[in-house]
């Protein structure tokens, strides 16, 4: 196919910016905030909405009910956020995204780096992560995520933007183009560690192959689609501690025990202390005792610890 380069123009106010959690079917809703790790829901893990009170704090998991209904509206984009709230997620989490064009800068050295002569299906297959995902402006580029400016879908210059056009351009029957999309899908990651962000992300993916079969078909897909693309999505960005591996704040202290024999003078005894987690105490990747994050390996369908992946 040759590298194929994607320009950032000034987009287009056609997509809404804001993904309403209302929207989704509660089966849809409910694999989008599915952690595969810890088989419960992924965490807030973050204290922005802790005066919403119990089910919102820091360590709580994000239930249906904490963002549908009267709290529909409540997960907003960091642009749409207040600028007092941006800037104390800049300083405690230095949460700082990335705008439209540099994303498209920064994918172009990535396409460049490939054999020319690589052809459409071995650059969809391409496996690719993008770090601290946030709202994943790396992968899908729906808005400019410093502006919220809507982008048009031929306009779109993310990783797997750029997988779902080679597909269009190439495949036109619909059993065929969805197969390749799984392909797209399962060969995208990327992590993130506050939850709001990380459903945002999901939410991106999800709507962005919807969009991309309404462009395609002219129609929206199926439930049954919709459902499948969710669900790999739910594996494919992952809530984790990104210097550790492990879901985040998962890593704690253990009591210690050491037996001391008995002397002449006293019987024998337990000394008992708390000790940090190994791995936390040697910066040690592999020593953590919080829970280890999973992937899925789509290829020999099986689950790994994303750590392992690392040398």
């Amino acid at each position: 196919m040759g590298i194929r380069q994607f320009f950032y123009c000034r987009p287009m106010p056609d997509t809404p910016v804001d993904i309403l959690e209302n929207d989704f079917q509660p089966d849809v809703l409910e694999t989008l905030l599915h952690d595969h790790t810890t088989q419960r829901n992924i965490l807030w893990a973050t204290h922005d909405y802790e005066q919403l009170g119990e089910g919102y704090q820091y360590a709580d998991e994000i239930r249906p009910e904490h963002i549908t209904g009267k709290h529909g509206q409540l997960i907003k984009p960091r642009v749409l956020k207040s600028k007092e709230l941006q800037t104390d997620r800049a300083k405690d989490m230095a949460e700082v995204f990335t705008p439209s064009w540099l994303c498209n800068a920064q994918n172009n050295l990535v396409d460049e780096a490939l054999p020319e002569d690589m052809n459409w299906q071995a650059y969809v297959r391409l496996t690719c992560l993008e770090m601290t995902c946030g709202e994943a402006p790396y992968l899908v580029s729906r808005y400019d995520a410093t502006t919220g400016e809507p982008i048009p879908l031929s306009k779109r210059i993310g990783l797997l933007d750029r997988k779902l056009r080679l597909v269009c351009e190439h495949v036109h029957e619909s059993t065929e183009w969805f197969a390749w999309v799984q392909v797209a899908y399962q060969n995208t990651y990327g992590y993130e560690w506050q939850g709001d962000n990380l459903l945002l992300a999901r939410e991106a993916l999800l709507l962005t192959f919807i969009e991309y079969h309404q462009a395609q078909f002219g129609k929206a897909p199926s439930h049954e689609d919709i459902l499948t693309i969710a669900r790999i999505v739910s594996w494919n960005l992952w809530q984790m501690d990104g210097l550790k591996g492990v879901v985040p704040d998962s890593c704690h202290e253990y009591e210690e025990v050491t037996k001391i024999p008995a002397t002449l003078f006293e019987p024998a005894r337990e000394e008992r202390k708390l000790c940090p987690c190994p791995g936390c105490k040697k910066d040690d990747l592999h020593s953590h005792n919080g829970t280890y994050c999973l992937i899925h390996d789509w290829q020999d369908d099986k689950t790994i610890r994303y750590v392992d992946l690392i040398k």
